[in-house]
């Protein structure tokens, strides 16, 4: 690190003060070392810059990370959300445990990152991606570090920050909107990974869910129309037996773009900015439509855009309330016209779907080996079994993913996907 040090020691009835500062160039600070008001880290590209900072009309401080490089200020990480400072006394630093720890008035911990890791020689460092790590001085593995920020998002989704679950440990990567301009503390708006068998995201206000994307199916999410690539960037989701997360990388190095949840809205938006115009701009923005509800049209109810009404119901099912179909009564859904016997299995068929958002899959199961054939015969011979389709909708499409219950918060999309239901 460039880190020009100097200590000034003054004695006063056998006080002895150690005063560190750090040039503008710092991109971290070692043990001891400490960041105060009216100094920053940045990081070695100058992308991001890591201070102290009052939002919106606040006359609170936190300390947070922001884009160095963007006139207009847009933080994408706080530290202290829940503690905030209300003086100049902030003071980051490693401290002799090897702890990162944010300090106020009377040295007072208003918010610490601690390592399960014993760390002998540690380091705070700004990364190029917006990721505040502490990890050991001539140790550079991401695998190894001791703590990073992007395993403790704000309301920024950032490229290369994975939102999910690291399944060795327990610990859940979600975001969570500001409550306000004023007040970075987490609204009631969150965005992150439901842990399901067949695992989706999932935006919630409070404990309800919001809105949902619908699982992952090889290419895209299930309920996002139009999947396809873009020029700006890329994404993946990850599951496997140490963690399931969704992550994206940016295909123009030189494009900055940032996802974030807006609690006001509410909604999840992805934004570009446009250099030229010296501003943020609008990519993505979610929900998108009316469709885009939770469950608004209740069981085995398919929303559709343009259809008058907007809740129809899937093949084989009729209204709930055909006397009195109207906008309050769409969350009734609809029920089967003609009751099904698990115990005549010959007399029980399916319906072929096609372009539609899986259903919710709080009750699904997954298995990728087996094809859809396979899962055909599976779902029939199980009475809870309500609906099937292939997992993965790649090279013609492959595995089995299965309904039981209920079919609920499914609409069309522009997509191609079958889901069989009987």
């Amino acid at each position: 690190m460039d880190i020009f040090a100097f200590v000034l020691l003054l004695l006063t009835s056998s006080l002895l003060l150690f005063f560190f500062v750090l040039s503008d160039a710092a991109d971290g600070i070692a043990k001891s070392e400490s960041l105060t008001e009216g100094m920053t880290l940045v990081s070695r590209d100058g992308s991001f810059a890591l201070g102290f900072f009052s939002p919106g009309n606040s006359s609170n401080r936190y300390l947070g990370i922001w884009y160095n490089n963007i006139p207009l200020r847009t933080v994408v990480w706080v530290a202290n959300r829940l503690n905030p400072i209300n003086d100049s006394s902030g003071m980051l630093m490693v401290n002799s445990s090897g702890s990162l720890v944010l300090l106020s008035q009377n040295r007072t911990v208003a918010w610490s990152a601690n390592s399960t890791k014993k760390a002998w020689n540690p380091i705070v460092q700004l990364l190029d991606s917006g990721n505040l790590v502490l990890r050991e001085d001539k140790e550079e593995n991401p695998e190894k570090y001791l703590w990073q920020s992007f395993d403790y998002p704000s309301d920024t989704w950032l490229p290369g920050m994975k939102l999910g679950w690291d399944l060795k440990t327990g610990l859940e990567r979600r975001i969570s909107a500001w409550k306000s301009p004023d007040d970075p503390s987490p609204g009631e708006l969150s965005w992150g990974v439901e842990l399901h068998n067949y695992p989706e995201i999932v935006i919630k206000k409070g404990t309800e869910k919001f809105l949902r994307t619908g699982p992952w199916n090889g290419l895209g999410f299930s309920g996002v129309a139009n999947i396809k690539d873009n020029p700006a960037y890329t994404y993946d989701f990850v599951i496997n037996s140490d963690e399931v997360y969704v992550i994206f990388h940016l295909i123009e190095k030189s494009v900055i773009s940032r996802a974030v949840l807006n609690e006001n809205a509410p909604s999840f938006e992805r934004y570009i900015w446009v250099e030229a115009d010296k501003k943020w701009t609008a990519y993505i923005s979610s929900p998108g439509d009316k469709c885009d509800t939770y469950n608004l049209c209740g069981p085995y109810g398919n929303c559709i855009i343009g259809k008058s009404p907007i809740c129809q119901c899937v093949e084989g099912f009729k209204h709930k309330s055909p006397d009195t179909w109207n906008p309050d009564e769409w969350s009734k859904g609809c029920v089967r016209i003609t009751q099904l016997s698990c115990e005549d299995k010959d007399k029980i068929g399916f319906a072929k779907v096609v372009g539609l958002k899986m259903p919710d899959t709080t009750y699904s199961w997954v298995n990728g080996s087996m094809n859809l054939n396979e899962c055909r015969v599976k779902c029939l011979n199980n009475c809870s079994c309500t609906a099937y389709a292939n997992s993965d909708i790649k090279n013609g499409g492959s595995g089995c993913a299965m309904w039981f219950g209920d079919l609920i918060d499914i609409r069309q999309v522009k997509a191609s996907r079958e889901l069989v239901a009987d």
